[in-house]
């Protein structure tokens, strides 16, 4: 029988993972990245079998070392900024 890891370890790695999923220059990656953890933080979160927690604590870690190779080359090759994101340092007629 699998020991399932600590709330503190889970927890821990939900932060991480969040962490680096907005590090991501792109707004759609960005986004993305940060809802597909919170959806699979919430799949964890609901888990009850210590094996099937286990297994999904260990992808988590797998994928949050693909997600950290993947923010560095996004913010190396990341594009301009889209019209829905804010763009505070851009000044508007009424500003001066």
């Amino acid at each position: 029988m699998a020991t399932p890891p600590s709330r503190k370890a889970i927890l821990s790695l939900y932060m991480s993972t969040l962490r680096t999923a907005k590090s991501f220059s792109s707004y759609n990656f960005r986004n993305y990245f940060v809802s597909r953890t919170q959806d699979t933080f919430r799949g964890m979160q609901a888990e009850q079998d210590p094996a099937k927690l286990s297994q999904a604590y260990n992808e988590a870690v797998k994928e949050l070392a693909v997600l950290g190779r993947s923010a560095v080359v996004n913010q190396l090759y990341g594009g301009s900024r889209l019209a829905v994101e804010e763009q505070s340092d851009i000044r508007t007629r009424g500003d001066t």
